[in-house]
């Protein structure tokens, strides 16, 4: 991309995305809660892919292993629920949407489930076992963001590479996006959010970057820099922080990176946790990034790492 191109992005980045917030959260402020959260005795997660918050600070985990999807309570880390048993090949995505629905996809069933906020399953798109590139299948789709009436958007994903949205009653009604690395195009589009305006931000992760989209998939911005890294994830948060969950290049030894950057709307950087590794406070493989309302930040560690942190903001920030 040429320097010319790349003032052009910027320039609809600064007009179409508004200005920061006035008061941005200083970096490194957030550590991590040991002993969160608190699991059955003898029970241990399998490749943690999802995480997500609801209104009542209850965190779900997707996972690849016993009773797939499991709820914690924020504040405590008890559990207060699971279900899906024999129900997914291969867990990946999760979100929960403003009326504290489940939405979970299935990269190896290339489905997309969702379910109340008790586990009654409510809505199944795509065809069981079936890939496919149309409006009733996907190809290992990969996460889902849902707009505050229901609306939603997949991300289509490991086989297919396109955002697909649909109305609230799971209607087809447009696509975006094909194989490459120009702006609208996708290599792995890994992870979707929204913020309070609409817009739609994808984690391209084999491309290295989070592309911005309006609500029709028209293209607005290219957010990459050595800063974001490779994006596994992307959240946005009531103030319209962006977290993106660098989650390195999947080296087979280290160094690697894992760690959260925090952008404003004009992608500056202002804030940043984790490393890479093991230890507590550390991501070998972070796949999925949630914020909660009262800014707690969760994060899912896939292959290596098997686990769900939560980051909480130091006192005082």
């Amino acid at each position: 991309m040429g320097s010319a191109t790349s003032a052009i992005f910027l320039l609809i980045s600064a007009v179409a995305l508004g200005q920061p917030p006035a008061a941005p959260p200083a970096p490194e402020t957030y550590h991590v809660v040991h002993g969160w959260p608190k699991l059955p005795e003898g029970f241990a997660f399998g490749q943690v892919s999802g995480v997500g918050v609801d209104s009542h600070n209850h965190v779900f985990v997707f996972h690849r292993g016993t009773h797939p999807i499991m709820c914690f309570d924020g504040a405590t880390g008890e559990l207060v629920r699971s279900w899906g048993d024999g129900m997914f090949e291969t867990p990946h995505g999760l979100a929960v949407d403003s009326d504290d629905n489940v939405w979970v996809t299935d990269v190896g069933l290339h489905q997309v489930f969702k379910f109340s906020h008790e586990g009654k399953l409510l809505m199944t798109l795509g065809e069981k076992g079936v890939p496919g590139l149309d409006g009733h299948h996907f190809n290992k789709p990969t996460d889902v963001a849902i707009t505050p009436k229901g609306d939603f958007y997949v991300s289509d994903g490991y086989g297919n590479s396109r955002v697909a949205k649909f109305d609230a009653e799971g209607k087809f009604l447009f696509d975006w996006g094909t194989k490459g690395s120009r702006p609208g195009e996708f290599d792995l589009p890994h992870g979707i959010a929204l913020d309070r305006q609409g817009r739609v931000y994808v984690a391209d992760r084999s491309n290295s970057r989070v592309q911005v989209f309006d609500e029709n998939g028209k293209f607005l911005a290219e957010w990459k820099s050595a800063e974001i890294g490779r994006p596994w994830d992307v959240a946005v948060d009531a103030d319209g922080y962006v977290y993106v969950m660098d989650g390195g290049d999947m080296n087979p030894k280290p160094p690697d990176r894992g760690r959260v950057v925090i952008l404003d709307m004009q992608r500056k950087k202002v804030g940043q946790f984790g490393s890479f590794g093991s230890y507590d406070g550390q991501l070998y493989w972070g796949h999925a990034v949630a914020v909660a309302s009262n800014g707690d930040v969760y994060v899912a560690d896939v292959n290596v790492g098997m686990r769900v942190q939560k980051f909480a903001r130091l006192k005082g920030e």
